[in-house]
């Protein structure tokens, strides 16, 4: 019998041929001045969907030159970074594995450095972040209207580059987050207070791509169910307002959690016992209970067995994954074969490096990057 992990599912109109999600991951490998796409990432790129990944998406792409985050990160704040993101759609497309790739777009918020973004910061609320050490400036109702607009028009951009959807970056503190998030959203007008308000924002962005790009182009969303901070967001209000996201059109859920200033991010390093593997799928169980759309899992996962336990006790319905394939871009080719039943990855987290995403223990792969 074929493993459930090997099995199609549908993602509002589109059919993933597996189970498996590459998380979004960024890769320092765009052009550090421009944002745009360079051949060190097509070479990613052309190496996960050859190995027959279901779902890749990219590392997050900002939406405006105020929200970005890092180095050599991917942006997609004006018509001419089309062109590029076209060829990356297209790499992925030709390889003739089936995958599916969704471009992550994002604004950084708060968690940001002026270098990097070229002003102060901003957020829902002037909330001081003791990792960056940034005051930021609270948003005026007119900007949240204007980074509704970024976001839309970010994913109109990439709906015309060929992506087969988005996703949108509503976790780890990130701008967006920071808005569900009682902890870093203290306003007290219409964006701010109970979770429908704080909530808001993101729901106008997605009535605003259905609207632009069609609901036949998925909307999914990346979104803390906890924040890892006492007075931040709580699981309950995570399911609540991930329902309401469903409402709005939203098409899938990868549920995580952790922000910078928790200590306790979404990349826990080191190695776990099986059953300690996919350490925010019980959140993503929760809420997966009061939804329909598919839910996908993250969090450690490694073994086989363990992803496929997973989605047979129905706690989630795709595996999410990054390191693993940073470490065998071809590992679902791997486990389909029997070449393998658990990924090598060692969680060092070492394959994070600002001069282009490298595995360390297989120093004869170069995923990309210079040397």
């Amino acid at each position: 019998m074929t493993s459930i992990l090997f099995r199609p599912v549908a993602i509002g109109r589109l059919k993933v041929p597996n189970r498996f999600v590459r998380s979004a991951t960024h890769d320092y490998l765009a052009d550090d001045r421009t944002g745009t796409i360079t051949p060190a990432q097509l070479e990613l790129y052309r190496r996960l969907a050859e190995g027959q990944i279901g779902l890749i998406v990219t590392g997050h792409a900002y939406v405006h030159l105020s929200g970005k985050a890092s180095p050599r990160q991917i942006a997609i704040d004006d018509d001419s970074k089309i062109t590029g993101l076209s060829r990356l759609a297209s790499t992925v497309h030709q390889a003739g594995s089936g995958s599916l790739i969704f471009l992550q777009i994002s604004h950084a918020g708060r968690q940001t450095r002026p270098g990097l973004c070229g002003q102060q910061p901003v957020a829902p609320s002037s909330v001081y972040d003791p990792v960056s050490k940034i005051l930021p400036r609270e948003l005026s109702t007119e900007e949240i209207l204007q980074v509704i607009d970024w976001f839309v028009q970010a994913a109109a951009r990439a709906r015309q580059a060929g992506f087969d959807g988005i996703q949108l970056h509503a976790g780890h503190g990130y701008l967006l987050s920071s808005f569900i998030s009682p902890h870093t959203n203290r306003r007290t007008d219409d964006w701010g207070g109970n979770w429908q308000k704080r909530s808001r924002i993101i729901r106008e962005i997605i009535y605003g791509i259905r609207s632009t790009c069609g609901p036949d182009f998925p909307v999914i969303i990346k979104m803390n169910a906890t924040d890892h901070l006492p007075g931040g967001l709580s699981l309950d209000e995570a399911r609540d307002i991930a329902a309401s996201l469903e409402e709005a059109g939203l098409a899938a859920i990868e549920v995580s959690g952790g922000m910078n200033e928790a200590g306790l991010g979404s990349v826990w390093p080191g190695l776990r016992a099986e059953e300690e593997e996919g350490y925010f799928v019980p959140l993503a169980a929760t809420i997966k209970k009061a939804l329909a759309i598919p839910v996908i899992g993250l969090g450690g996962i490694r073994s086989f067995r363990v992803a496929e336990h997973l989605l047979e006790s129905g706690q989630v319905d795709l595996v999410s994954m990054s390191r693993p394939f940073i470490n065998a871009p071809d590992l679902v080719r791997k486990f389909r074969s029997g070449q393998l039943d658990k990924s090598p990855c060692l969680s060092c987290n070492k394959c994070f490096n600002p001069r282009g995403i490298r595995c360390v223990q297989r120093k004869g792969l170069r995923t990309a990057g210079p040397d």
